[in-house]
């Protein structure tokens, strides 16, 4: 199914759960991102695909990012809100609990030309399709594909305590924000030492390795919607250019022109 509208919009119309179907799709096609879609969840799994713009999934302990050609998934009955970027291209793959075996956390898959041809192929169809149609057949195949699809990790760990939101919505609204972790733990009324040990226990990494994380995030989401290096190397407040490449290559393994190109 295809349609053209707000994330909010795009779903009035359209109940993945009331479809038994193994598995179905639903293509749109993102005029603006002023709208972000609220908090749901549903019995199906969905995969969220991007093969154009950016997407960012939230859940309660994570933020993910869904750069072009990658794709997030979220389990079943998990609660989720998606954003996307202005004139962002985006398939929701919705599967039923057991056809396939797929992770049972959150997390970002590498998906293949084939993968994607199958996914948009789908999301023409009718989605009350029969058990014994072409589609049903292809989307055998899909699941097979989907199973080995190669995992990244392309997302900022959250917390919900309350101290790590705080900082965590300041830096998302300014990532260029180079506040210390000692200014932090001064406003937070805190000792430095406690809020280090905080945020390691609350997301696994260091301050300074989450900051980071999330600049990766910011970055990502920038340069798929168009935005050039040098814009997003200011934005995220780095000295140089110079100095945001060479984070995002120890991160990805390349630089940004590289990486997104691999990606086309």
């Amino acid at each position: 199914m295809t349609t053209r509208a707000s994330l909010r919009l795009s779903y009035c119309h359209f109940d993945p759960d009331a479809h038994a179907q193994p598995a179905v799709a639903l293509r749109l096609d993102v005029e603006d991102n002023d709208v972000e879609q609220p908090v749901h969840q549903h019995r199906k799994g969905q995969l969220v695909l991007a093969v154009r713009g950016g997407v960012t999934c939230e859940v309660s302990k994570a933020i993910w990012i869904v750069p072009p050609q990658h794709a997030v998934w979220i389990p079943g009955g998990m609660p989720h809100s998606n954003s996307a970027t202005d004139n962002a291209r985006i398939y929701f793959l919705f599967i039923e609990p057991n056809a396939a075996r797929m992770p049972e956390d959150c997390c970002t898959l590498a998906v293949s030309p084939l993968l994607r041809e199958l996914i948009h192929y789908l999301a023409e169809q009718d989605p009350a399709y029969t058990h014994d149609s072409p589609t049903a057949r292809l989307v055998g195949v899909l699941l097979e594909q989907l199973v080995v699809a190669p995992v990244e990790q392309l997302h900022l760990p959250m917390s919900n305590h309350a101290k790590i939101r705080r900082i965590a919505k300041t830096l998302i609204a300014d990532p260029a924000d180079r506040t210390t972790l000692a200014q932090w733990a001064q406003r937070l009324a805190m000792s430095e030492r406690s809020l280090a040990r905080l945020v390691t226990k609350e997301t696994g990494l260091t301050f300074g390795r989450w900051r980071q994380q999330l600049h990766l995030i910011v970055a990502l989401r920038q340069l798929s919607s168009g935005t050039t290096v040098q814009q997003v190397a200011g934005n995220l407040g780095y000295d140089s250019v110079t100095a945001f490449i060479t984070m995002f290559k120890k991160a990805l393994g390349q630089p940004p022109a590289q990486y997104f190109a691999g990606l086309r």
